[in-house]
């Protein structure tokens, strides 16, 4: 086992810890009931989330890593590590690109993690390894999965598809960190529990009671019991135990062999509401303890996949300080049933459409059109005179209102909200989730139209004046890439937060 411990009397203006937390779930929700149904099964109950059609794991790493940077200033990150078992490209760097999406400085560190569910959990080991060591100011470690069950089996049902971020960095005067790492330890055991070959696109597993008692529990037991011994942590010191668990009962089992009560000491696990969520799980559920958290909680933090990462961590301040985040409470009440089944077929590919429902598109693909108009395609940049500070997208060299030539800024849009100034719905144009859904959306200022498509949405309630906001999502493939662009999607929930 490698063991790290942080010397209690460390002053926490100087402490390694977690400087910003933020989440994402899908908006829309598939009732296992459905599923079952879909196969003569019995559901286990609840529902999962569902990435739409139009989602993978680098567009939720992005919804999360931007609820994580509310408030902050991201000229402080030096780097950007990705965890994930279904990244979409298999030798292409997915944190670049997450980076780049997120208009973050080049001269940072950017880095894949892959291969384990404990994949996320190993991003954040070396995220504070790169902080302790003064590598960088601070790492976001960003964490997402969409993984697939078998059609029929247990798994297609419990799993769920999300992301979660972390921002970690040491506290200083100026900045306050909401909890401090005070200890961690990792174990690892290699044994066969749950794979997927590199032509597997289905997760495998062996026998339940080998996967759940002989490498789930064994592991999860060993580890945390020795991290509470190393930091002469109690079980009624713990406020809230965060374990990553397969499934609603596993976790409670871990809980009780500790000694610790599930009902009151437990994070909810979320797989009734959300799914088993791979990579991102851990992180996730860390990000929910942290928004009912108070200052002076510890908790035990603990993920696993052939092996465990666990941590102790002790939280100084409240999260809800962080203003414009959704967080897990907001995007769990931000919610979208999938009315059946099939949809959830089409949405991950899994049966093809007929040539005439296929989404016909025109768009031009190619390395060098994206690098050359990567501000626009990746930012959402547009130009802002400098004369008349009249804002246009995309850039214009000369200004629509004083035609002033040459002179202006980049101006960053995505994160400005705005609402819908007019749109139409094609009933035509095919796809997985017809009508299609275009609009053009004017900023809040009224200065700025963007003609784009929309996402995560009834086409029934869209209307005239509706507030949107922007998502970066995935929009077709073309010269063999993956081409993404900005869609608009209804505001989702804020958690009670005001918004931009």
């Amino acid at each position: 086992m490698i063991t790290n411990k942080v010397d209690r009397k460390t002053k926490l203006d100087k402490a390694v810890g977690i400087v910003a937390a933020g989440a994402y779930i899908p908006i829309y929700r598939l009732p296992r009931s459905s599923i079952a149904q879909a196969w003569g099964a019995r559901s286990i109950g609840g529902e999962r989330s569902v990435a739409n059609h139009d989602e993978d794991s680098i567009t939720m790493a992005v919804e999360a890593a931007r609820d994580c940077l509310n408030g902050v200033n991201r000229d402080t990150i030096g780097g950007v590590y990705f965890a994930s078992t279904t990244a979409p490209y298999n030798e292409k760097g997915c944190a670049t690109l997450i980076s780049a999406v997120l208009g973050l400085s080049t001269n940072i560190l950017t880095a894949d993690f892959a291969h384990s569910i404990r994949s996320g959990t190993n991003a954040l080991l070396a995220a504070i390894a790169a902080v302790e060591s003064g590598q960088a100011d601070q790492i976001l470690v960003v964490a997402a999965d969409i993984r697939m069950g078998y059609p029929k089996s247990v798994d297609e049902q419990m799993f769920g598809d999300a992301a979660a971020a972390i921002v970690v960095g040491r506290g200083t005067s100026k900045r306050k960190i909401l909890a401090s790492i005070d200890g961690f330890l990792t174990h690892a055991d290699e044994l066969n529990d749950v794979w997927r070959r590199d032509i597997d696109p289905f997760v495998r597993s062996w026998e339940d009671r080998w996967v759940i008692d002989q490498g789930y529990i064994a592991n999860m037991r060993e580890t945390v019991k020795a991290l509470m011994m190393k930091e002469e942590i109690e079980p009624r010191g713990v406020a809230k135990a965060v374990f990553y668990s397969p499934n609603l009962r596993s976790g409670v089992s871990v809980a009780k062999s500790l000694g610790l009560d599930p009902e009151t000491q437990l994070q909810d696990s979320l797989i009734a509401s959300v799914g088993a969520c791979g990579s991102a799980q851990t992180l996730l559920l860390l990000v929910a303890a942290l928004e009912s958290a108070k200052p002076g909680d510890r908790l035990l933090v603990a993920g696993y996949g052939e092996g465990v990462d666990a941590f102790h961590i002790r939280v100084v301040s409240q999260i809800d300080q962080i203003g414009g985040r959704k967080g897990v409470d907001g995007y769990l009440k931000s919610r979208l049933t999938l009315d059946t089944y099939q949809k959830y077929v089409m949405f991950r590919g899994l049966t093809s459409l007929p040539p005439e429902a296929r989404l016909r598109v025109f768009e031009y693909s190619g390395a060098t059109i994206t690098w050359r108009l990567r501000n626009s395609i990746l930012r959402l940049n547009g130009s802002r005179c400098n004369k008349c500070d009249s804002t246009v997208f995309p850039v214009q060299r000369i200004c629509y209102v004083c035609q002033r030539r040459d002179d202006y800024i980049e101006v960053p849009l995505a994160d400005h909200r705005g609402k819908i100034f007019t749109f139409s719905l094609d009933n035509l144009a095919g796809g997985v989730n017809p009508p299609v859904v275009k609009g053009v959306v004017e900023s809040s200022e009224g200065q700025t139209r963007i003609d784009c498509l929309m996402t995560d949405c009834d086409p029934k309630e869209i209307k005239v004046d509706l507030p949107v906001e922007m998502t970066f999502r995935r929009m077709h493939e073309g010269a063999d890439m993956y081409n993404y662009y900005w869609k608009a999607r209804p505001v989702r929930g804020d958690n009670g937060l005001s918004s931009k």
